[in-house]
């Protein structure tokens, strides 16, 4: 069994340790828990025998989210090219699971970290990134993550010398982590057997880079994009990609086909799992639940595998939950 602590127990004996090195020692132990994460079968998903649906748990990672995968690698990128160093500050924009990521890979890394989120980003994810020690400049929410990207673009604009911004929706390491990882994962813990992959578009990264690296192996299979219904909408983390800047990363000629789900039908998943399940799951991933669930009723046999992006943990405040 892989240990989930990132505690390391040092005998009374051992000499000091060295701020320096206590920190890289940290930083290794923190970065050995991102990805590997368990797939799930999701009975409840299939309506007979001859279809299997599962997901991939990311809230095993140990920022709660699958976006601890490309945070770390930009990060890491940002390292190797000397664009990110101790005296510059990170910043970018983020609605929230990338942004605690950052905040707790800074933590540990040493780096100072600044993220711009709309004002209506839950109070429990602007605590979770100042309990890690980042700062948090907020923007108008009706302008929603746009405004975030511009108010980021104008801070650098000012003072380049003095941020390093990764920029998510258009650095090609984000799709490249889930290249390198979560598509590799997803066709191994499948033998191979994988027929559909579902994953929700926000900076597209995990539906890019799985998905190009499920092609890589077997360009039968299907990629299914799913997103909101509507501009106006609560999934968290997701876009409706006709009505807003679009992520410089994403592909639009990938997917085999797209889905739209509504926040009425992602919220009614998320209780379902949870009485069917027992899985608290986010509205992001409730709403690949729903996409997975329409492509297990369409298919006549197959494997699906999806992305549950986050738990919900951070959103257990949402009104849903009452009904």
């Amino acid at each position: 069994m892989v240990s989930r602590s990132t505690s390391t127990l040092i005998p009374s004996t051992a000499a000091p340790v060295s701020g320096h090195h206590r920190q890289s020692r940290s930083r290794d132990e923190l970065i050995r828990l991102i990805g590997n994460t368990p797939l799930l079968r999701i009975t409840s998903l299939e309506p007979h025998g001859k279809v299997e649906v599962y997901a991939k748990a990311e809230w095993a990672n140990p920022g709660g989210s699958v976006k601890d995968r490309a945070a770390l690698a930009m990060m890491t990128a940002g390292e190797q090219s000397g664009e990110l160093t101790h005296e510059k500050i990170l910043i970018d924009a983020t609605s929230g699971n990338t942004g605690i990521a950052y905040a707790m890979l800074g933590a540990v890394m040493g780096y100072r970290v600044t993220l711009v989120m709309p004002a209506n980003a839950s109070q429990t994810r602007q605590q979770i990134v100042a309990a890690y020690g980042a700062e948090v400049i907020l923007t108008d929410p009706l302008g929603g993550m746009d405004a975030a990207i511009e108010q980021v673009q104008q801070l650098v604009a000012a003072d380049p010398e003095r941020y390093f911004y990764p920029d998510q929706y258009s650095n090609p390491n984000n799709w490249q982590a889930h290249y390198r990882t979560t598509g590799e994962e997803i066709f191994h813990q499948t033998e191979g057997k994988v027929t559909h992959f579902v994953a929700g578009l926000g900076t597209t990264g995990t539906f890019v880079g799985a998905g190009r690296r499920l092609k890589a192996y077997n360009p039968d299979i299907q990629l299914i994009g799913m997103q909101p219904d509507a501009p106006l909408h609560g999934l968290e983390g997701l876009k409706h990609l006709e009505s807003v800047r679009v992520p410089e990363i994403y592909d639009d000629q990938l997917a085999d086909r797209q889905l739209a789900v509504s926040t009425e039908d992602a919220h009614e998943m998320a209780l379902r799992l949870a009485r069917e399940e027992g899985l608290l799951l986010g509205p992001s991933a409730a709403a690949a639940a729903v996409a997975a669930e329409r492509m297990a009723q369409e298919v006549a046999s197959g494997v699906i595998v999806t992305v549950f992006p986050d738990n919900a943990s951070k959103y257990l405040d949402e009104p849903f939950w009452e009904l």
